[in-house]
């Protein structure tokens, strides 16, 4: 299956069977980024956490006791 990267354009190809491309086909929200743009908006989210002036908003589950 090819597949383009949202931000930069990149056409790549990836395997038809694999959970990725499954999550593609059947929900059209989901986006694709190439392995560059994936690790530098990792390492630019990871910068900003480190500065302490970021939110990062996390869902916090609570634990049934009775469970």
């Amino acid at each position: 299956m090819q597949v383009k990267c949202t931000i930069c354009d990149k056409v790549e190809e990836i395997e038809n069977d694999s959970p990725h491309a499954k999550r593609l086909r059947n929900r059209r929200k989901n986006i694709h980024l190439c392995t560059p743009c994936y690790k530098r908006i990792e390492e630019n989210t990871k910068k900003r956490l480190d500065t302490g002036k970021f939110r990062f908003y996390q869902e916090t589950k609570k634990v049934d006791d009775y469970l």
